[in-house]
């Protein structure tokens, strides 16, 4: 009785004129439409000709809502865009390894699953693992959706023959510096146009998000996120950065080909982040898992040791929040919350983490040592042990006076401070190794609690979070 219920509902919605069950096809999610495709035959070349309101439905809306406001998607204004997008879309680039022979033939249209699946994750941000029945949802708004950049290379999501970000945009190209094997070609060689990652990634393995970390430190490390929730790394070992602890001879060695991170096989990641010098995942249940170096407290858990392998982030209340998305900065760490709060931590200077005021500690004696002065407090120092007034962090002045060392005080002065001097106190203002603040924890942004935070991006010395409306507010 089954199978003839399942033969009558497969013949009555094969029966409805061609152009309506287009236009069922057209608004099907992009998983749905490929699993309907590939089990009929029939709807398959229906599909031919549904391609073309499948784009207009989605990259033309000009009354689009978006959660409290009113937003608009006008890339393809008529069906003749249209036809030139899916044109480019499904020629399977040099290699020709994305169609199959019906698509070669222009029987079906297999391929345009992939390119679907691509515009959906570009518009809504809609895309799930493919980990059960019930996939979990990734977050809409994150990081290295489609590409990453560092101050050395790039990573980009791409399809095809990796000239364009094609069906699906499952593979990745890298380029730039690839001296730390951050570019995960096998080799220490820059390369200065994208170029494909091999070893199935793309076929066999599926990319739905990648990161590019590094910094001024001449380190530099690849993050990748698969469609089974796995994570994958490579580039420089060193500071633990790649979370897969010591090899043979107790060596922290560099990896020139993207590996599994063996210590988060227990978990499924929905998230992926990589900072200069530390990396960071969030988890299916909102777990936030962090390693590598910690000496500014951007691992967030209580200290300031590095972590060679993954460990669960448990202080400052972020264990009892279910975390959405991670990101990682030079020397400092955010979290968005599915209620839509932001956790800081790390490195407080420069206000990065969204504070009004982190109560820091200077230990400068070895800069004043340094300047060759005794028993002098230039203006704006303060000593161990003093609370500081709130600083107005522009580079400290000494107040108006002549001193052998110092000399005197302004820019247009002949005998003003030497270039060494100014560095000297520079670093005074700057000092934070004897800090009693709570940045090595993770704490709310209190600024930001009554605004539905949706995204946000840590810089080298700057923050940015979006809102739910579209606003951005910057630190």
């Amino acid at each position: 009785n089954n199978a003839q219920q399942q033969k009558n509902l497969r013949s009555y919605f094969l029966e409805l004129p061609e152009d309506a069950t287009q236009q069922v096809l057209s608004f099907l999610p992009a998983k749905e439409l490929g699993a309907t495709c590939s089990t009929c035959s029939t709807l398959n070349k229906m599909l031919v000709e549904a391609r073309v309101p499948y784009i207009v439905s989605r990259l033309h809306r000009p009354n689009f809502v978006i959660r409290d406001g009113v937003g608009s998607i006008d890339m393809c204004s008529d069906e003749a865009d249209a036809r030139k997008l899916i044109q480019q879309s499904f020629q399977g680039g040099e290699t020709g390894r994305v169609l199959n022979k019906r698509g070669k033939k222009g029987i079906g249209a297999d391929e345009f699953v992939g390119f679907a699946r691509y515009i959906e994750q570009a518009v809504s941000g809609y895309c799930t693992l493919s980990t059960s029945r019930n996939p979990p949802a990734l977050p809409r708004c994150v990081n290295g959706r489609f590409a990453s950049v560092s101050p050395e290379h790039s990573l980009c999501r791409v399809g095809g023959d990796g000239a364009l970000s094609g069906p699906g945009g499952s593979g990745v190209a890298s380029w730039g510096v690839g001296k730390r094997g951050q570019l995960g070609h096998g080799k220490r060689e820059d390369e200065k146009e994208p170029r494909m990652l091999l070893g199935k990634i793309g076929y066999g393995i599926r990319i739905v998000q990648v990161s590019a970390g590094g910094g001024l430190v001449r380190v530099a490390h690849s993050l990748l996120l698969t469609s089974t929730g796995r994570v994958l790394s490579f580039g420089t070992a060193q500071y633990g950065a790649l979370g897969h602890g010591y090899g043979s001879g107790k060596q922290l060695s560099d990896e020139m080909r993207p590996r599994y991170i063996d210590a988060l096989s227990h978990v499924r990641c929905t998230c992926v982040s990589a900072g200069e010098l530390h990396s960071a995942v969030v988890t299916t249940d909102g777990d936030v898992y962090t390693w590598g170096d910690g000496f500014c407290g951007q691992l967030g858990l209580g200290d300031k040791r590095p972590q060679l392998l993954p460990r669960q982030v448990e202080n400052g209340g972020l264990e009892d929040e279910c975390v959405s998305s991670i990101s990682c900065g030079n020397r400092h760490t955010l979290c968005v919350t599915e209620d839509g709060e932001v956790f800081s931590f790390g490195l407080g200077h420069f206000g990065v983490l969204g504070r009004s005021f982190t109560p820091f500690q200077y230990d400068a004696d070895a800069a004043v040592v340094a300047l060759g002065v005794e028993d002098h407090d230039p203006v704006g120092m303060v000593m161990p042990g003093e609370v500081p007034a709130p600083p107005q962090i522009p580079a400290p002045v000494v107040a108006q006076e002549t001193d052998a060392a110092f000399g005197e005080v302004g820019g247009d002065q002949p005998n003003g401070m030497s270039d060494e001097t100014r560095a000297q106190l520079d670093l005074i203002a700057n000092l934070t190794l004897d800090d009693n603040s709570d940045q090595c924890i993770p704490k709310l942004v209190d600024s930001l609690v009554d605004v539905p935070i949706v995204g946000v991006s840590a810089g080298h010395r700057h923050s940015i979070f979006l809102d739910a409306n579209g606003g951005v507010y910057t630190c």
